[in-house]
């Protein structure tokens, strides 16, 4: 589900570990290439973890679960300045 809630694809998790998953996507995949999205995990909604798309391969698509930790290392990357 997009993080605004104004899209949303069925997926079945195919694999999944403490920092990513493995998807397979009913649908079109571009939705996904969002910046960030859901993987809502319950029916109700409850149980959810912050995604972003590492990866495409037809159907399947391979994400890496946002934490603090993860952003931290990600932001951290933006403000790198090369001296070469």
């Amino acid at each position: 589900m997009g993080v605004d809630g104004t899209w949303q694809r069925r997926c079945v998790l195919v694999d999944a570990s403490a920092s990513g998953a493995k998807l397979e996507v009913e649908g079109s995949t571009d939705p996904l290439k969002a910046q960030e999205f859901f993987l809502v995990l319950s029916s109700t909604g409850l149980a959810f973890r912050r995604c972003e798309l590492i990866w495409v391969d037809g159907s399947h698509v391979g994400v890496q679960f946002v934490t603090a930790k993860t952003k931290a290392r990600t932001n951290a990357g933006k403000h790198f300045v090369s001296s070469q």
